[in-house]
């Protein structure tokens, strides 16, 4: 049977590219959206276009614990099984320390990290049943070192980093745990990073293309059988030169 893999935050960006990627390397995608419902809508139809009944959407917010222990039920209930699990959906804006408030806390704290968890929690006996499951996490290059005026945003990505290395050694040898850390791929639809000092940090000059990410993904989760606990920098080189911004 064709691997069932549910991509968070697949409906538009690199999750879409992700998705769209996996679909391509034969298997099924689950694509999870909370506002985009008809990109989300869109994207499944292309894909059972092109191979029947091999993609489907689920609606839900992760910023509620709740509803994001129903999307693990649902997206177990819907192919009836599952084998690849990519934590992508993310949140992003800046929180200086004299304005971050409990709210920012939760918005990029739940979505960054604690769903994730949460999904990784829910999924982990399904993913260990055949002994071939695989989480991959979108960490950040942030994670590492961090983004001035972005310090939650920072510590809920370096959490995911550590919550991929601890899953690693807890789910192995069952299920796999990597991470790719993504450089300037796409730019964010908030902040205002200045984008060509950024590109010419990077050793090769230049942004990457989300299918630097989606193919990434797709090797760590298909063609890594060896590979745990680890995060890819695809960053052109960025993190080479980082030390915070």
């Amino acid at each position: 049977m064709a691997p069932i893999a549910l991509v968070t935050g697949g409906a538009r960006r690199i999750g879409a590219r992700i998705a769209h990627t996996l679909h391509e390397r034969g298997c099924r995608v689950l694509i999870h959206y909370r506002h985009s419902e008809a990109d989300a809508v869109a994207l499944a139809d292309r894909l059972n276009g092109l191979r029947p009944d091999s993609a489907a959407t689920l609606r839900a917010d992760l910023n509620d614990p709740d509803a994001v222990r129903d999307l693990a039920a649902r997206a177990l209930d819907h192919f009836g099984g599952m084998d690849l699990l990519v934590n992508n959906a993310s949140s992003f804006y800046p929180t200086p320390l004299a304005d971050a408030g409990d709210d920012d806390w939760d918005a990029l704290m739940h979505s960054n990290l604690r769903a994730p968890f949460l999904l990784s929690q829910g999924l982990a006996e399904a993913l260990a049943r055949d002994g071939g499951g695989a989480i991959v996490n979108i960490v950040d290059v942030y994670a590492e070192k961090p983004l001035a005026a972005h310090p939650l945003y920072c510590m809920a990505k370096a959490g995911l980093a550590m919550m991929t290395k601890s899953l690693a050694r807890e789910l192995g040898p069952a299920v796999r745990v990597n991470g790719v850390s993504p450089g300037p791929i796409l730019w964010p639809e908030q902040g205002g990073e200045d984008q060509a000092a950024i590109l010419g940090a990077t050793a090769l000059k230049r942004a990457g293309d989300p299918d630097d990410i989606a193919s990434t993904v797709a090797w760590l989760a298909l063609d890594a059988p060896y590979v745990t606990g680890q995060i890819l920098a695809v960053d052109g080189g960025r993190s080479l030169t980082l030390a915070g911004a």
